[in-house]
């Protein structure tokens, strides 16, 4: 496939700075992902593997701080975290001086600055009823009179940027000043993401598609721009040269920590002048690249844990080369979602719940956690991650497997093979067959032939609809998928941002099971309301077992990470709710094989 090539502004190359704490540009950080990105608009993108990019792109407004636990979030683009008025609902957010987005030829060949007045454009973009964000739900109803412009938008089928917005506005150049209706205990955890990132007006206005989105001209001030991307292959990363950023002032958590800020207190970011990112599907090829030492670090693959780990210690072919490894609950969710909308399986009448739950019960999710994920995961009771505040400890498992109860239940309903083949018919007579979509991948063939496995046992016909990841993506974005696995990282503590994964106003964004019930919305609109705390978390484990009295989802599996590091990859140190931070790590050449 043709390279997309993304020229630097004015045909201009990177050139190395000079200097002892310059960017060190000859050298590379190498990693792959199993799924190719999807685009690079920050306000327009909400996938694991683009997020991972955009970050590096467009730089977040604060982050968790490398080097602290807890995690604590520090200021990145911002002079200092939010100042919030007593009642929580005035905020006011400094933005850092001096920082300037990457060389574009709109800018005709001048630096351009970052201001409140790009904060404020970019954040109006996620509330555009045409850009259809999967981030909606970060700012949606919060601000003041944005209700207002968005009912004009969806009027006039165009959303006013230049007409004033009482809630959200710059009040000088490097001051925003943003005022919600109500206080919103989550919001700094949500603007920390890189879906707040600012973009500027006159890069959309040149680049934007159709729906108003630039999805192949990034534009950002973050630490790297791309040099190339070949779709479905590899993307390249080169330093931002207009990023200027010092290495941290902070606190270290160990004393290896603490040396390792000592070493590059001052130095510039990145430290690394490249990033190529490989796009390598299958987890047998990735870590074979790996061990040829053509990766700096490899998420595991579950289903090759084995041949890397065994009884929680490194085996000697790569703890003999000095390799490290790290394990760790990851704050996810790996789950199956039935399409709510779906003549099929969609609906709240008691038949179509008891069609969902005796799939839910055929399913072997011990097998599943067994036979795909190779012990790395375990079953999920709830929607809410054990890393997550709000989930609830020692809950029963209401997923059990259980075929016989599964059977007995799809015959009281009256789903019943009446031209005996082997397979049931819907109650009205009509042919009962399940779609399931699947990814080529091999860990997804596992997993379908487990459901086959499963819907055979109780007599339901299923079929399966392959195809790559980011066409499934925008299929069930579109609600054209009848049954499909996901999987949702948080990027923050608490467990909200599993919730609103079943709210009604997510429907198109995240909510892809299109799950649309009045009591579940009530609930989660009044817990947005309340501090973090038992009121709350009380919601929460309601609106959970509402879940799963409709059978919306199969919960699945809460899932482990296993990374594992060249010796000569420096300063890496996992945060569970960040996988990436390659402007703070470095490479020790002479510990590299040579070419």
């Amino acid at each position: 496939m043709k390279a997309i090539l993304i020229a630097l502004a004015l045909g201009t190359t990177l050139a190395a700075a000079t200097g002892a704490s310059a960017t060190d540009m000859s050298k590379t950080v190498r990693v792959a992902f199993q799924v190719d990105v999807t685009g690079f608009d920050p306000q327009a993108t909400n996938d694991l593997y683009s997020g991972h990019v955009n970050n590096a792109l467009f730089d977040n407004l604060f982050e968790f701080d490398y080097y602290v636990r807890p995690a604590r979030l520090r200021p990145v683009l911002l002079e200092s975290m939010p100042e919030i008025s007593a009642d929580g609902k005035l905020w006011t957010l400094r933005v850092r001086k001096g920082l300037h987005f990457g060389d574009d030829p709109v800018f005709k060949g001048k630096k351009r600055e970052l201001t409140a007045e790009d904060l404020v454009y970019s954040w109006k973009r996620m509330l555009d009823p045409k850009i259809i964000s999967p981030n909606l739900w970060h700012i949606d109803g919060k601000v003041l009179g944005a209700d207002e412009l968005v009912a004009e938008a969806k009027q006039s089928g165009k959303f006013d940027y230049d007409k004033p917005l009482v809630g959200l506005k710059a009040i000088d150049r490097y001051t925003v000043q943003m005022t919600l209706k109500q206080p919103d205990y989550l919001l700094i955890e949500l603007m920390q993401q890189y879906n707040w990132s600012p973009v500027a007006r006159e890069v959309v206005e040149a680049y934007r598609d159709p729906g108003g989105r630039i999805m192949n001209n990034p534009v950002g001030v973050g630490p790297y721009v791309i040099k190339q991307w070949t779709k479905g292959n590899k993307l390249l990363l080169s330093k931002n040269p207009n990023y200027s950023r010092k290495y941290p002032l902070t606190e270290g958590e160990t004393a290896e920590d603490k040396a390792i800020i000592a070493k590059y207190q001052g130095r510039d970011m990145p430290l690394i002048g490249n990033v190529e990112i490989s796009i390598i599907e299958e987890a047998n090829p990735r870590l074979l690249t790996f061990k040829s030492g053509l990766l700096d670090y490899e998420f595991v693959g579950s289903d090759l844990i084995g041949n890397v780990v065994r009884d929680g210690k490194l085996l000697p072919e790569y703890a003999d080369r000095g390799v490290r490894h790290q394990r760790a609950l990851e704050p996810a969710l790996g789950y199956d979602f039935f399409n709510m909308t779906d003549p099929t399986v969609g609906g709240y009448a008691p038949e179509k719940i008891a069609l969902r739950r005796a799939m839910i019960m055929a399913y072997p999710t011990d097998e599943y956690v067994r036979i795909v994920f190779r012990n790395q995961a375990t079953p999920a009771n709830q929607i809410i991650p054990p890393t997550q505040t709000g989930h609830v400890p020692n809950k029963p498992n209401l997923n059990q497997n259980d075929v016989q109860l599964a059977r007995a239940l799809l015959d009281r309903f009256g789903y019943k093979d009446r031209d005996g083949d082997g397979f049931r018919e819907m109650p009205d007579g009509s042919p009962l067959v399940i779609t399931r979509s699947s990814t080529p991948r091999a860990l997804d063939r596992e997993n379908d032939e487990l459901w086959k496995k499963a819907l055979d046992s109780i007599g339901i016909r299923v079929t399966f609809n392959t195809q790559k990841w980011p066409d499934l993506l925008k299929q069930a974005r579109a609600g054209q998928i009848q049954f499909w696995n996901l999987g949702w990282n948080s990027s923050g503590t608490d467990g909200n941002s599993f919730l609103q994964l079943l709210y009604s106003k997510s429907i198109g964004q995240s909510n892809f099971a299109r799950f649309n019930l009045r009591q579940y919305d009530e609930l989660y609109e009044k817990a947005q309301t309340l501090p973090l705390g038992p009121q709350r978390f009380a919601l929460y484990r309601t609106m959970n077992e509402l879940a799963t009295v409709y059978s919306v989802w199969h919960p699945g599996i809460f899932r482990y990470q296993n990374v594992v590091m060249q010796p000569w990859l420096l300063n890496y140190k996992r945060i569970p709710y960040r996988q990436h931070f390659w402007h703070l790590m470095d490479i020790d050449e002479s510990k590299r094989p040579k070419a």
